[in-house]
């Protein structure tokens, strides 16, 4: 798609024909053009068009929940028995083999093995080994489909989030929930098409920065960015009228407004006034509709409780997981839950249980209540951080405690629901948990199943932009991971 389409897809209909120039313009620039091939069509952001599904999707809705900090894989889902034996020893160079360190660990003298001082038990049909801090999730693995072989580049946070959330390690690029959104549209005029919270972890010994970059719409048109949901107060800012004005008056305000802005698109054509201009409409109707989502007074009890002691506290996961079902319930496509604090660089002990009882009964609790409610096939859930940690401890080990520093090689995932084959253990590493040796899935891979999983052909889900076909899995191969689908 040339600029001068680009132009005239992200005319309104109303634009379009009021400047009756263009008609004969634009007739003759498409007859010029040619027909614009399936990739065109994909390109289509304007006017309201969508582009088209390349295959019956299995999955309409996203629930993504992103622990940041990476949390460690082998105290979790990656059991590695053998370790045992080999506490306190050095990890062997042949195991390392060259990779490089961050600055964090790469000044020790050694790299002493620590394993983990968790107790694991086989679950369900499947098998799946599960580490004691994760009881509930014990109860559901043949519903879960666990990579074990995740892998990036990225060893650093800021550019290993950007990297898994958006396809690329610099930031300025659309993220899944953006592409989500563009491809798919909206199922609920009154409530945003993509949603994002930052739950607050219970233990805040090492946060990590997270921004409103991670779920920024980039090159896509703006009205494609998350909406963020608020952890504390009102959901989202400004979501009631100020006191003393009416709904009337600020209804009276937004026609102005929208008056004031249209003048400029027709002036202008800028896509970014249209954004405006919808999105100035879809706080009005939020008004009503955000605050009957965020009350939970109607959940029976036996829901609330399902989530745990924790789900009426705003801001927490349980509560976050719970408002996330609420939102695809009544229609939105993609909710994003980020979780801070799994960047283990030391006191592995103390944090690691806590961000467990954070996490796991309120996962259990969203599937179930997705199953309950005939959601579960058509929703896909999505849990992992950015990258792994490290089998050697970073800093002070005793069998007791220890730290783990940052790994990229290879770090566990699990999908639930929304077409992913449940009971599927996918992947494996060599005894360290330090090297895949069997069914690497680099995060293109990932992002191209479940981009199929939506309906997409990740190849042919482009955008055009500064005269390239953007995708979301980037220029280098990628491939959808068919053990992963139902």
């Amino acid at each position: 798609m040339n600029p001068v389409q680009e132009y005239l897809q992200n005319m309104t209909r109303r634009h379009f024909f009021r400047q009756g120039s263009n008609v004969l313009g634009g007739a003759a620039l498409a007859s010029l053009l040619g027909s614009n091939s399936a990739r065109g069509a994909e390109a289509t952001a304007g006017a309201g068009h969508l582009p088209v599904l390349h295959h019956a999707p299995k999955a309409k809705h996203v629930i993504y929940l992103h622990m940041v900090g990476g949390p460690p894989q082998m105290d979790l889902y990656d059991y590695k028995p053998v370790m045992n034996d080999w506490y306190d020893k050095d990890l062997p160079e042949s195991i390392r083999n060259g990779q490089r360190l961050t600055t964090m660990t790469s000044g020790q003298s050694r790299f002493p093995i620590a394993p983990s001082k968790f107790k694991f038990e086989q679950s369900g049909k499947c098998g799946m080994w599960v580490t004691e801090l994760l009881p509930w999730t014990k109860k559901m693995v043949d519903d879960m489909c666990f990579i074990r072989s995740m892998h990036t580049e990225a060893i650093n946070h800021e550019p290993a989030i950007t990297f898994m959330q958006t396809g690329n390690q610099l930031t300025g690029r659309p993220c899944l929930g953006a592409w989500t959104s563009y491809g798919l549209g909206s199922l609920n005029k009154d409530l945003p098409t993509f949603v994002v919270m930052v739950a607050k972890p219970t233990n805040t010994e090492q946060v990590q920065a997270i921004s409103a970059r991670l779920w920024q719409a980039g090159y896509l048109p703006g009205e494609h960015a998350a909406t963020s949901f608020r952890s504390a107060g009102d959901p989202i800012l400004y979501i009631n009228n100020p006191a003393g004005v009416p709904s009337e008056i600020r209804r009276k305000t937004l026609d102005g407004l929208k008056q004031l802005n249209e003048l400029t698109y027709n002036q202008l054509g800028d896509p970014e006034t249209r954004t405006r201009i919808e999105q100035y409409e879809l706080a009005y109707r939020m008004q009503s509709s955000v605050p009957e989502l965020a009350d939970l007074t109607k959940e029976t009890e036996a829901t609330l409780s399902m989530y745990g002691d924790e789900v009426k506290k705003p801001g927490t996961f349980a509560n976050s997981a719970l408002m996330a079902r609420r939102l695809v319930e009544r229609g939105t496509r993609f909710v994003q839950i980020y979780i801070n604090n799994w960047d283990t660089h030391a006191n592995v002990a103390g944090r690691l249980p806590s961000q467990c009882r954070d996490v796991d009964q309120p996962c259990h609790a969203l599937i179930q209540d997705l199953k309950q409610r005939g959601l579960f096939d058509e929703t896909l859930v999505i849990w992992g951080g950015e990258f792994g940690r490290t089998i050697y401890s970073q800093g002070g080990l005793s069998k007791e405690n220890y730290g783990r520093d940052h790994h990229p090689r290879c770090f566990t995932m699990w999908m639930a629901g929304g077409g992913a084959k449940g009971g599927t253990i996918h992947g494996e590493t060599d005894d360290f948990s330090y090297n895949i040796v069997k069914d690497p899935v680099h995060i293109h891979d990932f992002h191209a199943t479940v981009l199929h999983l939506l309906g997409f052909d990740h190849e042919q889900f482009t955008y055009r932009y500064q005269g390239l076909d953007q995708k979301l899995t980037g220029v280098e191969p990628a491939k959808v991971i068919k053990e992963l689908l139902a």
